[in-house]
Formats: C-alpha cells, structure tokens, sequence
C-alpha cells in the first residue's frame, strides 16, 4: 500500500506542492509559516470546493464551465437580499444560495440528460445566460460592503479553534465528498459513467441521472461559495469571479482528474486545488503581476493533460472492469 502511494500520481503532487513552499521560502521567509500556510488554504478554500464539484461532473465524462458564473448570480442575489432586507437570518440566505445553484446545477443536467446536448455546449451557453442575469437583477449596479449587513460579512471570517469557518467549510466539504465518492453508490456510479456509459447501462446504471445527480451537486456547492465569494470579499458586482472557471479546472486537471472520465480521486482534486492556490498565494510575494495567473492557469492545464496522457490508465480506478469485457 506504501509503495502504491509513493508512485502514485497524489504522492508526486505532494512532493511538488512541498517543494514549491520550500522554494518560495528559501526567497521569501515566512512563507512556511503554520499561521501563513492556513492563509493560503482558507484563500484556496472556495477554489477546493468547487474543484471538488467539477470532480464529479469530469468523473462522468462532462465538463461544467458555468460553476462561476452560478456563484456570481447566487451572490449577487443573496447580497441584494441582505441589503434590502437584513433581518433575513444569514442562514436563510444560505440555504436560499445553495437552492439557487442547486436549480442551476439541475437546469444543466436536465439539458444534457433529456436533450442529449453535449456538456461544454450547454454550460459555455448557460455560462451567459447566468451573466446577463446577473445584469438583469441588480440593473447593473454594485452591492458595496456599506450595504451589507455585519452578520453576513462576519461568518466566513469567525474563527474557530483558529481557522475562519471558510476553512472549515472546505474541510467538511472534503469529507464529505471522501465518503461519497468511496463509500456509496452513486459515488461508484460516476466512475463507471465516465469509465465505461455502455458497461455501466448493462449493470443498470442510468448514465443520464448519473451525470444530472453530478451536474446538480456542483451547482450546489457553487451557490454555497455565491454567498461565501460575495461576504468574504464584501461586494457583488456582474463580474465576480469571472474567469475562475479557468481555475477550477485547472486544478482537476493538476490532481490527475482525466478529461477522458472515469479516473481521479478527491485527494488528487484538493492537491490540485492547493497547488494552484499557493502559486497564486506566491505571485505577489514574487512581485509578479496577478494578469500572469490566467497564463499560469492555461500553462497548468496543458501540462497536466499532457501528463496525463502519459499517464498509464491502469493506474487509475477501473469499475465494472468484466462488464466492460463482455461487450
């Protein structure tokens, strides 16, 4: 088992992550901090959970590239919410923030499963109708932290045991995900959607209710970080977060999350996350300008296709390995 995990693609991504700190440290001091290091995952925070939803949607051979433009809209409606009225509990807003996505998530699913739309096509589609909807609530104007109540600022900040409740959020999220994709069904059902679609229908998988269940949980946890994005940062505007769906799958794609489907792990997921997260933690320590980290972002991608492709499969998990032989 040891020897598996040394050679394996979550151990190399370990290794480059420490050297990473490491080298950034030797220039810069203090950047292996433990309280500078909780920094930087409470800032990579919201990109693991999204990453994390991204996960389950490549597992089955599709790609959500609206999960930012869902956290902008969710935002931007609980900020508007919450400005015009702030007696709504924080946790109505976050429970509407979460529908929100949810139903967005869904509306993806449903196109993909019913209308047999290819995914890039449905969400680069649904990536701009969620933009100009965003335009169409708030008129095009800004919610400013003024406007913003105390309590719907605080709680991603409010620490516990020394950690801000963001963090703890994608802590929860990660386990969460751990049990679902190793320990159940469905968890099983997305890695032989993305594996195998033919095998998996000849075991009596439904490889469209697969792929809606996928798209559906990431929508969710895209609203969830709407109001986590908009209350850390203390504004909601049309261009929140534009451009991080780059991100998010770049980080899959780092953790070994195959574009092909059917082989990643959460682990490799939040490895991913984490690597991106300390470059751009990194960037401003450097004196390098933040207009770099799309082009760091798109370098990342290809090099880790790259990798991937070169990867022997076998090493991956392989579901429904003597359905796949029979046809």
């Amino acid at each position: 088992m040891i020897r598996d995990f040394v050679t394996s693609r979550e151990a190399i991504l370990v290794a480059a992550l420490i050297a990473l700190i490491l080298l950034v440290e030797s220039r810069f001091s203090g950047f292996a901090a433990p309280g500078n290091l909780a920094s930087v995952f409470n800032d990579t925070a919201i990109l693991i959970i999204l990453a994390l939803g991204q996960t389950l949607v490549i597992l089955t051979r599709c790609i959500d590239l609206s999960l930012a433009s869902n956290l902008a809209l969710t935002g931007m409606v609980t900020a508007m919410i919450n400005a015009a009225m702030p007696g709504v509990p924080v946790v109505v807003l976050i429970a509407l923030a979460i529908a929100l996505g949810l139903l967005m998530g869904a509306f993806n699913g449903l196109l993909v499963w019913k209308l047999d739309i290819p995914p890039i096509v449905v969400t680069l589609g649904t990536l701009t109708i969620f933009r100009g909807l965003i335009f169409l609530v708030s008129g095009g104007e800004w919610v400013n932290s003024h406007e913003m109540g105390a309590a719907y600022k605080a709680l991603p900040r409010f620490e516990i045991l020394s950690l801000p409740v963001l963090s703890w959020i994608a802590i929860a999220v990660i386990a969460g995900f751990a049990v679902l994709v190793n320990r159940s069904a469905l968890g099983r059902a997305f890695y032989a959607v993305g594996g195998n679609p033919h095998a998996a229908v000849y075991t009596g998988i439904d490889v469209g209710k697969t792929r809606f269940a996928a798209f559906t949980i990431a929508g969710g946890l895209a609203g969830l970080c709407g109001y986590l994005w908009v209350s850390r940062y203390a504004v909601a505007y049309v261009d929140v977060a534009g451009g991080f769906e780059l991100d998010v799958v770049a980080a899959c794609v780092i953790g070994g999350i195959s574009i092909a489907g059917g082989l990643g792990t959460v682990t490799g997921a939040v490895l991913g996350a984490l690597f991106l997260g300390t470059i751009k933690n990194a960037l401003p320590v450097a004196g390098i300008s933040p207009f770099w980290q799309l082009a760091i972002s798109g370098a990342a991608i290809i090099v880790a296709v790259a990798f991937n492709a070169r990867s022997n499969r076998k090493q991956g998990r392989i579901i429904l390995k003597s359905a796949e032989h029979a046809t």
